[in-house]
């Protein structure tokens, strides 16, 4: 590997989705930046991504794509970049490399291992979370994580709207309950959030997307006066804000979830057709207390059914998440103090 120390250099970072993956680059970015002397920092992804790292101070420039990244590597080749992060490592990154022609660095994504753990039940996986995997990439240039955990900077300018404002002026002391997820079988089902809501005795807001809409709602009216629904009205700044100032955040597998941890919020993660073995758990800075609270049923043979999700569940019980103990989570929140203790 080329020794960059005493230069100038300008390096590429390349992650094109999704909003948790993004958020789980931020360790690389930010020692690069500070560990390599003269480092400029660009990083490429999607342009509905471009929000999450908008407010890095880490970050000197971001090129964004739609489809293809045919419509910015005339703007690549211009930066003469000296390195290429790929965080990425697909077959759209790979033809990107050979096009920019400069030396690059990557990780191993252990998709064989994936493959194996969800096909056929043989666990190969290592007990090493992805922040660390990514981070052996730059380690030939001298670069070693720092120990603080994930970034996420919230743009200064923001404002909730303003129905959310008044619900927490009324409700100061609140957790946030992150109910969305990209596919339904790493989706808490509706009776079992109400369940955890109602034995927590917090007042609760719910986030999520447009499509969570119609569950925050149903949620929302079997909880009463204690749960303001926020899925749909929020960016992912104000989704942000909300977990920034609640006492913890409970959310499925998703990005919100390590968006929660990069604020160093508590958070209890519930797990249903995929696997904290497959290295996305949330991800805190060393020595953070409480350490996260994972919601999982074991061994369940049916999983994981998948390193990503479904629409549905094939096995048709979706016991994944309709068996998680409610009570568990409750006597974490309990024994935790995690109603009264806001960590900011």
């Amino acid at each position: 590997m080329k020794n960059f120390e005493d230069k100038s250099v300008k390096i590429l970072i390349v992650r094109f989705s999704s909003i948790g993956d993004i958020v789980l680059i931020t360790p690389i970015i930010r020692c690069l930046k500070l560990q390599v002397l003269g480092c400029t920092i660009h990083v490429l992804t999607k342009s509905k991504y471009r929000d999450i790292l908008a407010h890095n101070p880490y970050i000197s420039h971001i090129h964004c794509i739609e489809k293809t990244t045919n419509e910015v590597i005339g703007d690549l080749k211009k930066e003469k970049y000296q390195l290429v992060v790929d965080l990425h490592k697909n077959l759209r990154t790979f033809f990107l490399k050979l096009k920019l022609g400069k030396p690059s660095v990557s990780f191993h994504k252990l998709n064989v291992k994936k493959f194996l753990m969800v096909q056929f039940k043989i666990n190969q996986l290592p007990h090493i979370h992805i922040v660390d995997r990514m981070m052996q990439s730059v380690k030939k240039l001298g670069v070693n994580y720092d120990g603080k955990g994930l970034d996420y900077f919230i743009d200064p300018k923001v404002n909730l709207p303003e129905k959310i404002s008044s619900f927490i002026q009324g409700m100061p002391s609140y957790f946030t309950f992150c109910i969305g997820g990209t596919y339904y079988t790493k989706r808490c089902p509706n009776d079992k959030v109400i369940d955890i809501c109602k034995d927590a005795k917090i007042p609760v807001i719910l986030i999520g997307g447009a499509d969570d809409i119609e569950n925050g709602h149903a949620i929302k009216q079997n909880i009463g006066d204690l749960c303001f629904n926020a899925c749909g009205q929020t960016n992912a700044d104000q989704s942000a804000l909300i977990m920034q100032n609640s006492l913890f955040v409970i959310s499925n597998d998703t990005g919100m979830m390590h968006i929660a941890a990069a604020l160093k919020k508590p958070v209890i993660s519930l797990w249903g057709n995929t696997i904290p073995l497959f290295g996305m758990t949330p991800f805190f800075p060393e020595g953070f207390i409480p350490s996260p609270y994972i919601a999982e049923v074991h061994n369940l043979k049916c999983r994981p059914c998948s390193k990503l999700g479904y629409n549905n569940c094939p096995m048709k019980h979706f016991n994944c998440m309709k068996n998680i103990d409610i009570q568990d989570i409750i006597r974490h929140i309990q024994s935790t103090n995690l109603k009264t203790t806001n960590i900011n």
